[in-house]
């Protein structure tokens, strides 16, 4: 968002976006190739750039609803020349926890909170500054249990038109990912904490070389600080604090791409990415681990000495070629690297997931992606039609050992085991773009796995992001001028799990066996959603809106997690699912001065 990583995109363990519509000015999403500029990841980017503001005249926007409301503000600080975005959001659902007939319940809490903020100034004829930020906190708490989570964000941009054809982007980004788990025990409370840090210097050019020729070239610098997860325990809470030294390191990258309009019908972008990832002493020791996670050897080394550094090259290619006035072909080559790596043992995207840095045992992710689609617009653009597959070949990917302990250890690393995984699919989407009725369907066909020693006696097996099916309907009905009707339906296959196949007693406590490592599934995710927009008063100076909707209509329990125990005479194991987030009815008033 505004060039700045973001580490958990969601609010509400996925209920709402991080992003803030009120405060979006574009979103793009690379799929399949990326453009050069862009690196760190092994999949899709999405790129989020806020709003400038507006310097010409004061305006306010925002919404009171029963679970949310938002307000938007943009003040033109110098006429024609500055401007300030304000835009901030405040969930309350914990109020609807009171009402509820379960004690625990009543004293829970759940609720986010964020803000976005921009400011812009004209320097001069060649020269604007932006600057902007994001704040944003989620608090989850029940019982003697809470976690909390959040992102900061900052972006410095300085634009700089050094001729009629070449520009110039110089940014300093911050970004600060953490998340807290608070435990009340004997009357103390113990906190599992991490954070995640990027301190980034970042310098693009684009040159305009010809009318056929758009170049693109540059680099950047990042410091990475991470603390993977350590314990804070208070007196008497009987257990032991655990403190981690930060995980340093330093990763760079140089790169340069062309777009070239070769005809008329013929496009094609060229790319190449060179990265370089060095780890960093932080004082403390470091480890060397067999194939058994053994430690084999140990060093020490000073604060930010350079210890060992991964160099890659990262090709890329994409064309297009337009065939007819509504049709063309795409496809694309691209290499990936990651070099900082999220390491799960959970089914689900979970705000205290771990991440972790390359090191002498971590090898950078290596994905190789070829993609090939062909798109299509029918009856005057009024409809477009595309279907497009992928293959991604993946190294060096990472899994937890059977039995690993993954709660602040500062011996992680000797808890892991590498291979290769592999990921491909079809996706199909149609879209209703003009009409009193609009809409869309997109649907998805896939397979995600990963092969790695070790684990599920070395063969294929479902990778955490495996998704079978993935199903999303959309229609949107102008009723009238003044109300329209929309209604989204949303079908995916459950997360791949690993589940036990049998039990045993140690000190007459049980201990689960275990099967494949995922080879099993959630149950199947399934919700409709509908609303109902009023547009109540439109004037040349103010505009407002009631809307009513209702999310997951027919109260489907969507699993959030599954465990499992006994029952009340340990003769069956019983599993047990947690769901969040039933039928919600919503009322919201929004409201606009033009």
């Amino acid at each position: 968002m505004d060039e700045a990583p973001v580490y958990n995109a969601s609010h509400l363990l996925g209920f709402f976006s991080t992003f803030n519509s009120d405060a979006i000015k574009t979103a793009t999403i690379y799929k399949g190739t990326q453009p050069a500029q862009y690196g760190g990841r092994l999949a899709s980017v999405l790129d989020i750039r806020m709003n400038d503001g507006n310097n010409k005249k004061f305006r306010v926007s925002g919404g009171l609803g029963l679970i949310s409301s938002k307000l938007n503000i943009e003040i033109p600080l110098i006429k024609d020349k500055s401007s300030l975005l304000i835009s901030a959001r405040r969930t309350y659902a914990d109020v609807f926890l009171k009402l509820s007939k379960k004690e625990n319940l009543k004293t829970s809490s759940l609720f986010f909170y964020d803000v976005n903020a921009k400011l812009n100034y004209k320097l001069g004829k060649k020269d604007r500054l932006y600057i902007s930020g994001y704040f944003g906190r989620d608090k989850l708490g029940v019982s003697s249990f809470g976690l909390t989570w959040g992102n900061v964000t900052g972006t410095a941009r300085w634009n700089h038109i050094i001729n009629d054809k070449l520009f110039s982007n110089t940014s300093f980004i911050i970004s600060n990912y953490i998340y807290d788990i608070g435990i009340k025990s004997n009357g103390a409370k113990i906190s599992i904490n991490s954070t995640l840090q990027d301190y980034n210097l970042k310098q693009e050019f684009q040159y305009f070389a010809t009318t056929r020729h758009k170049i693109k070239f540059g680099g950047n610098s990042i410091h990475h600080s991470i603390i993977p997860g350590q314990i804070e325990a208070g007196e008497g809470s009987g257990a032991n604090t655990i403190k981690q030294r930060a995980k340093l390191s330093w990763e760079n990258a140089l790169f340069i791409c062309d777009e070239w309009t070769a005809t008329e019908k013929i496009n094609i972008n060229f790319g190449l990415r060179g990265s370089g990832f060095s780890l960093l002493g932080n004082g403390g020791d470091f480890y060397i681990y067999n194939t058994s996670g053994n430690i084999i050897s140990t060093d020490n080394y000073a604060m930010n000495k350079l210890i060992n550094t991964y160099f890659k090259i990262e090709p890329r290619v994409s064309a297009s070629f337009i065939y007819s006035k509504t049709a063309s072909i795409k496809g694309g080559y691209s290499r990936n690297i990651q070099n900082v790596h999220l390491i799960s043992n959970t089914t689900g995207d979970n705000p205290t997931d771990i991440w972790i840095p390359s090191s002498k045992n971590i090898k950078p992710e290596i994905a190789d992606q070829i993609s090939l689609g062909w798109f299509k617009n029918f009856k005057d653009n009024q409809y477009e039609v595309s279907i497009e597959s992928y293959y991604k070949s993946m190294q060096n990917q990472i899994d937890y050992r059977d039995g690993a302990n993954t709660l602040a250890n500062d011996l992680l690393e000797g808890e892991l085991l590498y291979g290769i995984g592999r990921a491909y699919g079809l996706e199909t989407y149609i879209k209703k773009t003009s009409g009193k009725f609009t809409g869309w369907i997109s649907y998805t066909l896939s397979k995600t796995e990963k092969k790695i020693n070790g684990i599920n006696a070395d063969q294929w097996y479902n990778a955490k992001q495996d998704r079978t099916h993935d199903l999303s309907i959309v229609g949107i009905y102008d009723l009238n001028k003044k109300i329209t009707i929309s209604a989204t339906f949303i079908y995916y296959t459950g997360s791949a799990i690993t589940l036990p196949s049998g039990k045993y007693y140690i000190n007459n406590q049980v201990q689960w066996l275990y099967s494949d490592r995922n080879g099993g599934r959630m149950p199947a995710y399934h919700r409709m959603d509908i609303a109902v927009t009023w547009y109540r008063k439109q004037t040349e100076k103010y505009e407002s809106s009631w809307n009513f909707s209702i999310f997951n209509v027919y109260g489907h329990e969507n699993a959030y997690s599954i465990s499992f125990r006994e029952n009340a005479d340990h003769t069956k194991t019983e599993a047990v699912q947690t769901s969040l987030f039933k039928m919600i009815p919503a009322i919201s008033y929004n409201f606009k001065f033009l």
